[in-house]
């Protein structure tokens, strides 16, 4: 007789990480993705609903409140969202025996450190986001669950709020962007997390705690914007707006932002052979074949 196949539960299915592993899970078990209405963050008892019902084996919690200036002035969503939900996915998959997966973020960190964060360094979160997603990180650690957190940055994709999105509906315009050129990171595409996530799925019994799944290099966001620019006159796609760099002090975000968020991925190829491509092939690689030639939808 064959072994039953896992269920995969990803809640937040609709966002650009839970969109993508709904699609690449599929080969390692049976999927079931949910997003609001019928899972809301914001109402606990549909989270705790949702799991009792469909008895998953992993559940991957890909749903956040992301974002990052509007939750300065509505801390409350971020706590509901970012802290006390995952709280309980963990005592429901304490409960059950399941293993919670938990992406949170590089915005834990403050960005004073030169070098590549690594999973050993202290978090201090200059906001509201990455403060309640680190009380949400620390909720499912004190659980007792089985857990994996995996911390990644600056997410991409063709679909949602993202940086690549947003640059792209003003390319057309007559006006400069001002484009922040003093914070460092990874752009991540949210394809490539889920593409990992497939190959550590089968490993997730012999895995547990923090690690940092970002891609490979860095950059300013200045630097991706050049980089998008690229790419979508190489593609025929209007583009008409100057890039201007400004410090982050000029752009004058609600939110501060850490200067420096690029997480080190070590523990990741260490532990489990594991690690994404530069973020500069994966951004041509999604050019390819998540735009196709065309500006996003």
């Amino acid at each position: 007789m064959s072994a039953v196949a896992p269920v995969h539960l990803v809640i937040g299915a609709n966002g650009q990480v839970g969109f993508e592993l709904v699609r690449q899970l599929a080969g390692v078990g049976r999927v079931v993705g949910l997003a609001r209405p019928e899972v809301n963050l914001e109402n606990l008892k549909t989270v705790r609903d949702a799991i009792r019902h469909h008895h998953p084996s992993v559940i991957w919690n890909a749903a956040a409140a992301t974002a990052v200036d509007a939750l300065e002035d509505a801390p409350w969503r971020g706590e509901q969202v970012n802290a006390k939900a995952p709280g309980v996915m963990a005592e429901e998959a304490k409960r059950s025996g399941a293993v919670l997966v938990q992406f949170s973020t590089d915005y834990v960190f403050d960005g004073t450190k030169p070098e590549p964060y690594t999973e050993a360094d202290r978090p201090n979160p200059l906001n509201v986001y990455g403060r309640t997603k680190l009380d949400g990180e620390k909720a499912v650690q004190a659980s007792g669950a089985r857990y994996l957190i995996l911390r990644t940055s600056w997410v991409y994709s063709s679909r949602g709020r993202n940086f690549v999105r947003a640059v792209l509906d003003r390319a057309g315009g007559t006006e400069y962007l001002r484009v922040v050129c003093d914070q460092v990171g990874a752009p991540t595409w949210s394809r490539e997390i889920a593409r990992a996530c497939v190959r550590i799925a089968p490993r997730l019994e012999e895995t547990a705690g923090i690690l940092h799944l970002s891609a490979g290099g860095s950059c300013t966001w200045f630097d991706f914007a050049i980089a998008i620019r690229g790419e979508a006159m190489r593609r025929g796609i209007t583009w008409r707006a100057g890039l201007e760099p400004v410090t982050s002090e000029e752009y004058g975000s609600k939110a501060k932002r850490p200067l420096n968020s690029v997480l080190s991925n070590e523990a990741l190829r260490a532990q489990l052979g594991e690690s994404l491509p530069h973020w500069n092939e994966s951004h041509a690689e999604f050019w390819r074949t998540d735009v196709a030639g065309k500006a996003l939808p």
